[in-house]
This record gives C-alpha cells, sequence and structure tokens, in this order.
C-alpha cells in the first residue's frame, strides 16, 4: 500500500465524449494547448506535476527570501553538496534552464555531444548552441520486448569507437541521462558507469550525468544489479554521482517540486562561466531564478526521494499499470520503468504508416475515449519530411508515454486507463492518423497543429 496518507484533495475534471471532440478541434489535435480542466488523467509528463509532502509545505513556508545568501540557499546547497559530493553547486529554475547554462558555457560551433539518448529540450539546447548530440544507445535498448535490465545503458564499444576515432576531437562531453527517458524510462547500471567513466578520463572528455531520476536509476540497481543489492539507494546515488565531473538535473522530476533545479561541476573555471551566465540570465548564484521557498522544499524532495518505501510503491505503482496495459492488449517498452510507461503504438496501429504519426494517434484517441493525456514519442517527435509532406526520416519506434506524477494518482486511476485501452485495442484498425500542417523548426512537438487523415487500404 502507499507509504503516505492524503491529506489534501483536489477535484479533477469530468467531460463528455463531444466536449473533448470539441476540444481536440479547438486545439488542432496538440494535446499540449488543451486546457487542465479538459483533461481527467494527466499523464503528458512527471516533471513538476508531483504532490508535495507535509515535510515540504512547511519548508516553504519557513523559506527565505532574501535576495543574495539567504538560509534557503545554504540548506539547498548542503543537501545537494552531501548528495552529491560536487565542489560548485549552481541553482536553476529548471533542467532546460540548467542545460542551456551548461551548454552554452561548455560548446562551441561543430562539437559534438555524446549520450546513451538525449531527450527533447536537452537535444535542443545542444543544437542551439550548433553543436551535434550523438545518441549511442546500447544494442539490448533495440528489442523493445526484451526484459533485460539494464536497456538505458551506453553503446560503450561504440563510445570508445567514437572518442578514439576521427571525431574524438571534437566530443565536448558525454551526457548519460539517469534513468534513459528517450530511452524507455530504462535504468543505467553502475557498471556501465563506472566504464563510461575510465572512457572518458582516459580521452579527457568530462562525463556529466542528466540527473533528472537519478533516484529511480539507484533504486533498479539496487533490485537488478550484482554487488549493489545490499546497498540503499542513496548510496548508490552518492556513488552515481561520484563517478562523474558533474551533472545537471530538473528537480521537478526526483527533487519532487514544481519548479527548480541545479548544476553541479567539479570545475572551477567551468563553474565561474557558467556561475557569470547564470547570473546574467536566470538570477543571482544563490537564487537562480528561483524564490527561497522553491529551494527548502527541493533540498526536501531530494532528501524524500532516495527513501526506500517512497521508491518501493513508485515501482508498484508503475507494475500495476504494466499489469493493466498487458491485460488491454497492448504492448509496452519492456521492463516497466519507474517514471513512465511506453506503449508500442506501432504495433498496435500497423495500418497507420510512421508519417501519419501512430503514437500521435494513439494519444489523440486516449484522450477522446478517456480524458487521458500523454506524450508522443515517435515520429512526430523525431520525424523529418520535405515540404510536400513526404517522410525524409522516420523514428525507430512510434510510442506513447504514459508519466506517472508523483504520489498523484491511486490505482483506480491508473485502473481507468487500461480500462480505456482496452476499448481502443478492441477498434485499433479504426485509429486514424494525422497530417502536420504547421511547425516550427525545432521541437515541433510542442507547437505543431495537425488534422486527422483517414487510413484506407
Amino acid at each position: 500500500m502507499e507509504p503516505y496518507r492524503i491529506k489534501v484533495v483536489e477535484p479533477i475534471p469530468f467531460t463528455t465524449r463531444q466536449q473533448r471532440e470539441e476540444a481536440l478541434r479547438r486545439v488542432n489535435y496538440n494535446l499540449f494547448d488543451l486546457r487542465a480542466e479538459e483533461v481527467t488523467i494527466d499523464l503528458l509528463t512527471d516533471s513538476g506535476t508531483g504532490a508535495l509532502s507535509a515535510a515540504q509545505l512547511a519548508a516553504g513556508m519557513a523559506g527565505d527570501e532574501s535576495y543574495s545568501g539567504s538560509r534557503s540557499f545554504y540548506r539547498f546547497h548542503e543537501t545537494v553538496t552531501e548528495l552529491t559530493g560536487y565542489a560548485h553547486i549552481l541553482p536553476a529554475h529548471q533542467g532546460r534552464a540548467a542545460e542551456r547554462v551548461l551548454f552554452t558555457t561548455l560548446l562551441e560551433r561543430g562539437d559534438l555531444v555524446l549520450s546513451n539518448t538525449h531527450f527533447d529540450t536537452t537535444r535542443a539546447n545542444v543544437e542551439l548552441n550548433q553543436a551535434e548530440a550523438r545518441d549511442l544507445p546500447c544494442p539490448e535498448a533495440k528489442n523493445l520486448d526484451s526484459t533485460e535490465p539494464f536497456k538505458g545503458n551506453i553503446d560503450l564499444d561504440a563510445l570508445a569507437r567514437t572518442l578514439s576515432g576521427p571525431d574524438g576531437s571534437r566530443v565536448a562531453v558525454v551526457v548519460m541521462t539517469i534513468t534513459n527517458n528517450g530511452g524507455g524510462g530504462q535504468p543505467v547500471s553502475m557498471d556501465n558507469l563506472k566504464r563510461t567513466a575510465a572512457l572518458c578520463r582516459q580521452h579527457g572528455v568530462p562525463l556529466f550525468l542528466d540527473a533528472a531520476r537519478f533516484a529511480e536509476n539507484a533504486w533498479l540497481v539496487t533490485r537488478h544489479e550484482e554487488g549493489y543489492r545490499d546497498r540503499t539507494p542513496r548510496q548508490v546515488a552518492e556513488e552515481a554521482f561520484r563517478l562523474a565531473d558533474g551533472c545537471m538535473m530538473s528537480a521537478k522530476k526526483d527533487g519532487i517540486v514544481h519548479i527548480g533545479g541545479f548544476i553541479g561541476t567539479n570545475d572551477p573555471e567551468l563553474a565561474q562561466k557558467c556561475e557569470l551566465l547564470l547570473i546574467a540570465t536566470e538570477g543571482f548564484a544563490t537564487y537562480g531564478g528561483l524564490a527561497g521557498r522553491d529551494l527548502d522544499m527541493m533540498a526536501q524532495g531530494l532528501t524524500e526521494v532516495t527513501e526506500p518505501s517512497y521508491l518501493a510503491e513508485r515501482a508498484a505503482i508503475a507494475s500495476h499499470l504494466a499489469h493493466r496495459v498487458r491485460a488491454a492488449g497492448v504492448d509496452i517498452v519492456e521492463p516497466p520503468g519507474m517514471h513512465a510507461l511506453y506503449l508500442n503504438a506501432g504495433r498496435l496501429l500497423p495500418h497507420i504508416p510512421p508519417h501519419r504519426y501512430p503514437g500521435h494517434a494513439l494519444a489523440v484517441q486516449l484522450y477522446l475515449e478517456g480524458g487521458i493525456r500523454s506524450a508522443e514519442l515517435g515520429s512526430l517527435y523525431l520525424g523529418e519530411e520535405d515540404e510536400h509532406g513526404n517522410p525524409i526520416k522516420s523514428a525507430p519506434y512510434e510510442l506513447v508515454r504514459l508519466a506517472l506524477p508523483r504520489r498523484v494518482y491511486t490505482r483506480s486511476h491508473y485502473d481507468h486507463v487500461g480500462e480505456t485501452l482496452a476499448k481502443i485495442a478492441k477498434n485499433a484498425d479504426q485509429v486514424y492518423g494525422f497530417r502536420i500542417t504547421d511547425q516550427s523548426p525545432i521541437l515541433r512537438h510542442f507547437r505543431a497543429t495537425l488534422v486527422p487523415v483517414p487510413i484506407t487500404g
């Protein structure tokens, strides 16, 4: 059972199918543009959507709003330093702000950034600095049905070849995303992280963690990796941070807060350059665009998130939803992670070609049938077309992510998700595809407008 009791509740909206049809037409079938009051179960993201604990709210009430050198900053700084071991800690208002400051400071035109998988904003911030983001997922990640426990790993052979090959001089940083969000929420093993760190040291390349879900990665390590089964998640997390040269983190995930993030590094010169940019664009170095209360709540959340009882329940709720989804006849990326489930939309909707976006089609159908909002991770997110709409590049997989907000929904809410998917699966051949009518040059899935397209033949 949940290791907490509910103190405050918020009503959720229930809409009719007609209302949802009208809402979809109004937003041009882009689920990001739906109003929150039009969504019954919101699984769009786990970023900043969690429920605060009583201790976090109490910490926020004690927040010190001094512009410089507040008590809240020093509590935050002490907490993060103890967790990560990094010599220099800079707060930021969220993860993509930390990415922007770090990459703007670290990267030059033509540089190469290697990763197990870049997520969307990470890739965008690399490319905005006119550098190349290259993914090196491990071979096991290609088999969506495999239950291999560490499919989030980086491909060590490909990493070694790149670092020692003709592109080696271009590599500015290696980023290890834990857990691997773009790769199905799969964890990274400590062995893989150690070997990556050794390769980076050998070639003089810094290793940074994208640590948004560091605690969930640590929990899965304690469950599945030999030599770590008797460790606590906190001990695993501390070791992981110390294997890297630094990190950037969106604390809206495993900080369990609504806003916040940070950069950590052991490089004093890099820290100084980042601090100057932070002051110019985010805020003074002791608040980084955050209120004092946010710093206090982040510090408390970073303490709570490694509690074994919290993480065990987080894993259990994901397992419960996975069971309901499989029972509905829908395949997922196996094994299920903790922050999200990834539905195999391409397999469920084989009649919809990639350039008609089967992942987006399933996401729209989830909303239409059950008021459930989710996120496409397929060819709308990763694909490209020419000016006539003909496909140039498709995503390797057509997925839909059901992200699980922390401490928000109960099992009965997730039962509703399973029941909705079962209805869709029974008539999967009737689900229609989509065509883009307008898009932005980067991160198009956030702002694209679409129209439904019947699929014939």
